[in-house]
């Protein structure tokens, strides 16, 4: 494909404004996130890369949420500045009408949300795992361990100079199901397996129906039923896996498989892989939102005025996404209603917008 010189010197244009942004919120979030982590091991003795080396790993996963932000300000820049110098006339001399230039970045708006979502994305979810995986090292959890397999859910819990490892192969909610609980003591040694159909986990004392009791010398108690100590409780167990930013899209198309496994809920992960396919459209539609807002308002206005816009355009968008996703979320709608209707709302109504653009 050969680019005209007008679309090349647009599309530089936007692309340099794009990076120039995003360099930008770079800087502000490494600056945040430092102040944030030299907080957080102020009172730990470690070495003074610790927290910019951290930094620098979770700073990625921060700047794919704000793209769409970055998108829109990107969009206004750009013209701001063809407006500004004239140049928008000029190329309407030229015979390109403001369809076309809108056109041309909502492409480009495109293409790099698609290169977003399957390189970016996936760097950003694998510096997020390790940064959480350093930073749980210090924290007092981290003896604490849950984990989802193919094999079932894992839980390894110290609690009263214990150490209890637990097996469940079904996972649903406030309940495990054929459960499998070692217990050793703080040296390692074996003392009991406890064997459970069902487990009420709503609360940190869990309770135990059809046990069966396996000591150390292999004799076997059963009960009716048993109460059980923990460190966790369900909204704990689920809290654990809540973070799928530090997932990759292969890693959680693997979870999934491991939810469907245990009979957990699969709703978080296919919400948050339906957002990842909804990225690119999102951008592109934001950036259309933006281009049209711009060539409707009078240039006149201060830019500090289109900066303003721009953030309230953000903050609507942000809570009309969170409203349906929410719902979606809850179950409430289905999840391809819930991410799909204000993108395809936010479509209508910048088709509407292209229209009025193309008169003036």
């Amino acid at each position: 494909m050969v680019f005209k010189i007008y679309q090349k010197y647009i599309i530089k244009e936007f692309t340099f404004i794009v990076c120039k942004i995003t360099f930008i919120f770079l800087i502000l979030g490494l600056i945040m996130g430092l102040l944030e982590e030299i907080n957080f091991f102020s009172d730990f003795d470690v070495k003074y890369f610790y927290p910019i080396y951290l930094v620098m790993l979770n700073v990625p996963s921060l700047i794919y949420e704000i793209f769409p932000f970055i998108f829109l300000l990107s969009s206004q820049f750009l013209f701001l500045k063809i407006i500004d110098s004239g140049e928008l006339n000029t190329l309407k001399n030229s015979g390109l009408d403001n369809f076309k230039i809108l056109k041309l970045i909502t492409s480009v708006s495109l293409v790099i949300g698609i290169f977003i979502v399957i390189i970016f994305y996936n760097l950003s979810a694998i510096m997020k795992f390790e940064y959480l995986n350093i930073k749980k090292n210090f924290t007092k959890d981290n003896k604490y361990l849950a984990t989802i397999t193919e094999n079932g859910l894992w839980i390894k819990d110290e609690i009263n100079e214990q150490i209890n490892f637990i097996n469940a192969k079904k996972f649903t909610i406030n309940t495990l199901g054929d459960v499998d609980i070692i217990q050793l003591n703080k040296d390692f040694e074996f003392q009991n397996n406890i064997k459970a159909e069902n487990v009420d986990i709503k609360k940190n004392n869990w309770n135990l129906y059809n046990v069966k009791i396996i000591d150390k010398k292999n004799s076997i108690k059963t009960r009716d039923a048993m109460s059980f100590l923990s460190n966790f409780n369900y909204e704990e167990i689920s809290n654990l896996f809540s973070n799928l930013a530090s997932l990759t899209i292969w890693n959680l198309f693997e979870l999934k498989k491991n939810y469907i496994s245990i009979n957990y809920s699969t709703t978080e992960i296919d919400y948050h892989l339906q957002r990842i396919i909804a990225y690119p459209f999102l951008i592109t539609i934001i950036t259309a939102l933006s281009a049209i807002l711009m060539l409707n308002l009078s240039v006149q206005k201060p830019k500090l005025f289109f900066i303003v816009i721009g953030i309230l355009l953000s903050v609507i968008i942000y809570y009309i996404n969170f409203f349906f996703g929410t719902l979606g979320k809850n179950e409430k709608i289905p999840l391809l209603v819930s991410i799909w209707t204000p993108i395809i709302t936010l479509g209508i109504i910048s088709l509407i917008g292209i229209i009025r653009i193309n008169e003036k």
